[in-house]
């Protein structure tokens, strides 16, 4: 009860007129200030989260929900039995080989380096969502028709080669590229013929004939895609499997298996079964690990943004020392009262440790109101614009995400600087308690 009637004395000090205006004007500064660095907090947050979740929007259009690749090597050579697994998983709708490698475009005497990635075409455009990205007047490939390996007659002439039209009259297969690439060979349109070249995997390299150490093959590319992504905008051409494998001479390998799950299903604990059903011979990562480095480079940035808006926060909090210290000096006449009603130089400190915590909080939850609510705002209208030309930008105005966690991450130090100027503030109180007659 001794304890509730502290808190009582000190919700009635805090509400009633001060005798000097200018301790009423610190303590408006000093709330005010713990605001303005609750709400900063909340806003810095939130906009991190944004970022997050456009770089995961972004990623999501061809990332798969889970990735299987080996442990050791470039290649899965047990393909047909791991799908034969995968089928059989009621949480997996689709399991699909894909083969990634390096290779070399060349189009129009224009060459550059890239990212080749066969997949299974009906397979890729239920996994992923590669049609929505793709400029108009473009479609995805189709599955090739290939006769026998024709790779042979591009290797047996050096001196056609490098001839467009020896390499490029009858193309093996279809291809879509990504914006990059349409761009730093000028691709003249949808259509066209690309060269690629590939490294043998096997024998020796012919110094005599260099050439003779390359496979190549050709592509018509039917249509340009843009992920907004640079992992895939820069450099990757996606093209039929069987394309891929005829260039890097593979078989039947794959790189990795890449899987959609059932509607519902957590990418997360898939992953972890899998992990367990599949051993240490593979690896087993889900959407979010795919891409672990960005989005860890975000967490660092968001989280060290944080500790410098505490640091900003703990400086607010020396206001607070200032302004508690005037109050108790303020309500100092009125302790002689206090110790006449029976109260212990523990109550006095204790009304004192309430009126503290009453300023703390008032600010604090006034600026997370505060800042929950600019948040808001900048969702649904786009307040603040990103600088830049907005024909160019995936996004005009800088996302916002507000989180429970991250409310509760804000109001922690907020808690604890409460109580640090609380203790303070009571045992300057209790101090003063022996300078009253």
């Amino acid at each position: 009860m001794n304890h509730f009637l502290g808190a009582r004395i000190a919700w009635r000090y805090l509400r009633a007129k001060k005798s000097h205006s200018a301790v009423s004007a610190i303590a408006a500064v000093s709330v005010v200030g713990v605001a303005f660095a609750t709400a900063a907090i909340v806003c810095v947050l939130s906009v991190f989260n944004g970022f997050r979740n456009v770089l995961a929007e972004g990623y999501s259009n061809l990332m798969p929900d889970i990735v299987v690749t080996p442990a050791q090597g470039k290649v899965i050579t047990c393909v047909d039995s791991l799908l034969e697994v995968f089928s059989q998983d009621t949480d997996i709708v689709l399991a699909t080989p894909t083969l990634t490698d390096n290779a070399l475009v060349i189009y129009a005497n224009r060459e550059m380096p890239v990212t080749l990635k066969g997949v299974v075409p009906t397979d890729y455009t239920r996994l992923t969502a590669i049609d929505s990205i793709l400029y108009p007047g473009g479609r995805f490939i189709e599955s090739s028709v290939i006769s026998g390996t024709d790779t042979e007659s591009y290797t047996n002439s050096s001196d056609d080669f490098y001839d467009p039209d020896a390499l490029a009259s009858d193309p093996l297969g279809e291809g879509v590229v990504s914006v990059g690439v349409a761009s730093q060979i000028a691709l003249s349109g949808i259509g066209e013929n690309l060269l690629l070249f590939a490294p043998r995997r096997h024998g020796r390299v012919n110094m005599a004939n260099p050439v003779e150490s390359f496979v190549a093959d050709s592509l018509v590319v039917t249509a340009v895609f843009q992920a907004n992504q640079s992992d895939y905008d820069d450099n990757v051409i996606i093209c039929d499997l069987d394309v891929a494998r005829n260039l890097f001479q593979y078989d039947n390998e794959a790189s990795a298996v890449e899987i959609k799950l059932r509607a519902g299903r957590n990418p997360a604990d898939v992953a972890q079964h899998l992990t367990k059903q599949l051993g240490a011979d593979f690896h087993v990562t889900d959407r979010m690990r795919q891409q672990d480095i960005n989005f860890r480079m975000v967490a660092i940035e968001k989280w060290v943004s944080f500790l410098l808006l505490i640091f900003i926060l703990l400086i607010a909090s020396f206001n607070l020392i200032s302004t508690m210290s005037m109050l108790v000096l303020e309500k100092q006449t009125a302790m002689p009262a206090m110790r006449a009603m029976g109260m212990s130089r523990r109550m006095v400190g204790r009304v004192f440790w309430w009126e503290s915590l009453y300023v703390t909080f008032t600010g604090g939850i006034t600026g997370i109101a505060g800042g929950v609510g600019l948040c808001l705002l900048q969702q649904h209208f786009g307040l603040i614009r990103l600088a830049g030309d907005p024909d160019t930008l995936i996004i005009n105005a800088y996302p916002v995400a507000v989180e429970a966690g991250d409310l509760l991450v804000a109001f922690v130090p907020l808690l604890l600087i409460g109580l640090m100027t609380a203790f303070i503030a009571a045992a300057f109180a209790r101090s003063r308690c022996d300078n009253v007659s």
